[in-house]
């Protein structure tokens, strides 16, 4: 190594915020929310794995927003995905999705849950729910599509069974593919496991802009929900009926 190179050092590492929104209503109790707490340690494990691999590019960190009557945050702060705790939800309540679009909205602001100093990745919002939002969710996205780090996330819907409204997803992401639809507790957390892992990749890319990342995303999720059993877009025949008992 010569001087230069001594001099110099590592690059610093960017910022890559992944933000979990889980619905916790009481339609997701049961089998639903158990299977989203039995998998969610495996799908740190996954994140810490693409967060290794290019530990000299990207630093991962999580955050998880629940919503129910209101909403919550796991965390105080988002938290490096090495260090971040799963800690299980309890499904209990209404839909409140507004509310969450505006908490979200909140923190995603450089003051907030986005503070760097060696900069960014557009961030990550996968979105979890299996119903129909009970507040005034189109007042809080539209709110949340006034924010530029919004628009620029990689942003995928799981529609958890035949009851989650599925059009307010797709205004969600802006892309009817990127919403994916399971039908039972296996699909559920393969999905979870698959998309984390492929989002994560992507998004931690330093070599294409943020476009091409949102089509590289497109086309992972097309390929996973062709692999995944008893799960679907829109791209994709209809798989199973809901099995979730």
């Amino acid at each position: 190594m010569n001087e230069l190179e001594q001099k110099a050092g590592p690059s610093p590492r960017r910022q890559l915020n992944l933000f979990y929104l889980i619905d916790t209503s009481s339609s997701m109790a049961g089998n639903k929310i158990a299977s989203v707490n039995a998998v969610m340690p495996d799908v740190i494990k996954i994140i810490e794995e693409v967060d290794e691999a290019n530990k000299d590019n990207a630093k991962i960190l999580v955050s998880c927003l629940e919503f129910s009557t209101g909403c919550r945050w796991s965390t105080n702060v988002p938290v490096e995905c090495s260090s971040f705790v799963w800690r299980d939800l309890q499904a209990d309540g209404l839909t409140d999705l507004g509310a969450a679009f505006k908490e979200l909205y909140s923190k995603m602001r450089r003051s907030q849950y986005l503070q760097s100093e060696t900069g960014h990745f557009a961030p990550i919002v996968i979105l979890l729910s299996d119903g129909e939002p009970t507040d005034d969710y189109k007042a809080g996205l539209r709110e949340l599509q006034g924010n530029m780090w919004f628009n620029a996330a990689i942003k995928v819907a799981i529609a958890i069974g035949d009851d989650a409204n599925k059009e307010v997803l797709k205004e969600f992401v802006k892309n009817k593919e990127l919403v994916i639809t399971v039908h039972d507790t296996k699909s559920l957390k393969e999905i979870i496991k698959v998309v984390t892992r492929g989002v994560s990749q992507i998004g931690s890319q330093s070599t294409t802009n943020d476009k091409d990342k949102k089509e590289l995303v497109a086309e992972m999720v097309n390929e996973v929900v062709s692999q995944v059993d008893h799960a679907e877009n829109v791209n994709s025949p209809i798989t199973a009926p809901d099995k979730w008992d």
